[in-house]
């Protein structure tokens, strides 16, 4: 300990021969440099420094930067589960709206189920029509196609999922999907993946922070929401944009919550009167509106065909 002393004094006694323009920048230079090191050492005391090697590093940067708080991003992201979810992306990446069976809804145990809700939501889906001019039975054709009348919501974390998808703007991220699954599958080229890739990862991150700003509007818990490997979520299957923009408090208990079916109905109800749905649509004008909640032709023409066949056979 004395010879550290004497080695301190003696170093100062240097520092302080040079004349006072040498030694001022190297006196700001050590403050500078000892400044540094300290928020490096209070970031790694609270936990807060990320490398590059760790899930959604980039992606919480970018979050912060645009204005989200960064120790609530930072506890967001610390959870294990919190982690690229590859099985989310191949499913995303393959999916084709072509290959899926839209007859199953148009089948007779398909159509009685759903005349079953709407005996059991009668209220709810005479409130939401009565309000927005929305069919009942429409309504409800949607909610079976979507979730099955509330029964098959997905089973992947949204904020991962929307986190997986906003990551591929990074190149280690697409990399690690190239190579772990779309090589192989893909249907085209790298370089068609890439556009993909970056198109989606646009279009996640919008969705990302909607549903960050949901979860703040609504003071819920994001680890108890689930939905499909797009990020949809509730009965009603909306992205998280159109949930703010459209969902609706249906029952009247102060939450919007699309996994109840009364927000839900509503919810439904009140996106497609903002696009134009009115009574006494006909079905070309109801086609092109249902387009905007969904844009497969198959899904718009098996709504309106589960639609008819529900006013044709439920009892009057």
């Amino acid at each position: 300990m004395a010879i550290k002393q004497k080695s301190l004094g003696m170093n100062f006694t240097l520092l302080f021969r040079y004349s006072y323009r040498e030694a001022t920048p190297r006196l700001l230079s050590v403050v500078v440099l000892c400044f540094i090191c300290l928020i490096g050492y209070s970031d790694k005391a609270n936990g807060e420094t990320l490398t590059k090697d760790e899930p959604y590093a980039i992606l919480q940067d970018r979050l912060i930067r645009d204005g989200f708080e960064r120790s609530h991003i930072r506890s967001l992201y610390s959870r294990p589960e919190m982690t690229l979810d590859q099985r989310a992306l191949a499913a995303y990446f393959s999916h084709r709206e072509a290959t899926l069976n839209y007859d199953q809804f148009l089948a007779r145990s398909s159509i009685d189920r759903t005349i079953d809700y709407l005996g059991r939501h009668q209220k709810a889906l005479k409130q939401a029509q009565s309000l927005y001019g929305v069919e009942e039975e429409v309504i409800s054709a949607i909610i079976l196609v979507e979730s099955r009348l509330g029964t098959f919501i997905g089973k992947h974390l949204v904020l991962n999922t929307l986190s997986t998808l906003a990551a591929l703007d990074d190149k280690d991220c697409r990399d690690m999907l190239w190579n772990a699954y779309a090589k192989q599958k893909a249907p085209g080229s790298r370089k068609k993946f890439e556009t993909w890739a970056r198109r989606k990862s646009t279009w996640a991150y919008g969705e990302l922070k909607a549903f960050l700003q949901y979860i703040e509007d609504q003071k819920v818990d994001p680890y108890s929401i689930r939905g499909s490997y797009a990020g949809a979520l509730g009965i009603a299957q909306f992205m998280p944009s159109s949930l703010l923009r459209f969902a609706q408090d249906g029952n009247r208990d102060g939450q919007i919550n699309l996994f109840q079916h009364a927000d839900a109905i509503e919810s439904i109800a009140n996106y497609l009167k903002q696009h134009g749905w009115r009574p006494g649509l006909k079905r070309h004008e109801a086609f092109r509106i249902l387009l905007r909640y969904n844009h497969s032709k198959y899904y718009a023409d098996t709504i309106l065909r589960v639609a008819e066949r529900l006013e044709k056979l439920r009892p009057k």
